[in-house]
């Protein structure tokens, strides 16, 4: 019976663990593809669409210590027009720093990355795909559209819209929102359509030195900034994503935390049928002198003992099935890509804690089983 309730314990905990670090290594997975596209710190403009950025503004930047590289960009929702088909898309203007912020030009499947001082633009595939067109196709070229900006009736349709030629040189594969919804260009011509001044952007985008602290990095930027812009991390840029996630791995630990609960209902029954077993033995031990509250004492150390050996057990079973998955890729989720896992200090605190509170109090309340009458009788 100790050894059904020690095998039960041993596979909940392993399977806690694997599921913990598999969980984490799909987490680290999906905030991967986030690193492509946004920056370190990404600062924007408190209220409306722009701000301004000076001269000054512009060497205090540069004598932040931490600060690796920076990039202003322009971003705007536009009218993308190809062979009398259109769709509104999310055009992001860039200057020729971008691709030191960002890796964004090694997610390009096809095609080239923007040459600066060009009319051209790289989109997403999803976007070329709708509108049914390609790479790098001179003969036909992309039309985008953006309403000017004024007051007053609209007196025609032509007069109602900055647009400018553009050809597609590239087509990039991030996720399928971002792949349908994007199209980046240079800023002079996100600039050009939006009648935005030299010093005139939507935000500023920075990448951080390795040593650099971020908490002081963002603290000399308020000071050079003020109040008329707000500043976010990678982790504030992708907020949704990380409460999704966050959400998904404390269910996920919830429900195999059941199933260790489940689990360890065996090793209550393992202890109290061994308290039925030696209740001749107990009643000898009573009339030796020996205290109801140390017979106790004795069987509770037992099954905590018992799950914490199992749980242990368990973790270096669960250990070494993410090992092997992680050094031979044993599971494929396509055939060339390994589900991926990552091995985590804090995966093992929470398995071995999780085991140790709920095999005490499993324990605990076997052992209250063990009263003055039974011990007598």
């Amino acid at each position: 019976m100790t050894i059904i309730a020690a095998s039960g314990t041993v596979i909940a905990s392993a399977a806690l663990f694997i599921v913990l670090s598999g969980f984490a290594g799909l987490k680290s997975f999906s905030l991967e593809f986030s690193s492509f596209v946004d920056p370190d710190l990404k600062i924007f403009p408190t209220e409306g669409k722009s701000f301004a950025v000076t001269k000054e503004d512009s060497i205090a930047i540069q004598s932040i210590e931490g600060i690796e590289a920076y990039s202003k960009t322009i971003e705007e929702r536009v009218i993308l027009e190809f062979d009398n088909k259109r769709q509104i898309v999310t055009m992001k203007g860039v200057d020729k720093n971008f691709t030191k912020v960002t890796a964004i030009d090694s997610m390009v499947y096809y095609g080239n990355w923007l040459e600066y001082g060009t009319d051209q633009i790289v989109s997403g595939g999803g976007i070329s795909i709708k509108l049914s067109f390609g790479v790098l196709d001179f003969s036909k070229h992309q039309k985008i559209y953006v309403p000017k900006p004024g007051k007053g009736q609209i007196s025609s349709i032509k007069s109602a819209f900055n647009s400018v030629k553009a050809y597609n040189i590239g087509l990039f594969d991030i996720n399928e929102e971002l792949n349908n919804e994007y199209i980046f260009a240079n800023i002079e011509t996100a600039r050009h359509l939006l009648n935005y001044n030299d010093n005139q952007m939507s935000s500023i985008e920075f990448k951080l030195s390795p040593e650099a602290d971020q908490t002081q990095v963002i603290s000399a930027l308020k000071t050079v900034f003020g109040s008329k812009v707000q500043i976010k991390d990678r982790a504030q840029l992708n907020d949704a994503l990380y409460k999704m996630l966050n959400t998904e791995n404390m269910a996920v630990y919830l429900i195999f935390t059941l199933v260790i609960i489940i689990a360890l209902f065996n090793v209550i029954g393992a202890l109290i049928m061994m308290i039925l077993d030696k209740k001749e033995s107990i009643n000898t031990l009573f009339n030796l002198g020996t205290t109801t509250k140390d017979i106790r004492r004795i069987f509770f150390l037992q099954g905590s003992l018992m799950t914490i050996i199992a749980g242990t057990i368990g973790v270096i079973l669960g250990f070494i099935i993410v090992f092997l998955q992680k050094e031979f890729a044993l599971l494929m989720l396509t055939p060339s890509l390994p589900y991926p896992v990552e091995l985590k200090t804090i995966n093992f605190v929470v398995v071995i804690l999780t085991i140790l509170v709920l095999g005490i109090l499993a324990s605990k309340l076997a052992s209250q089983r063990i009263t003055r009458n039974l011990v007598k009788g």
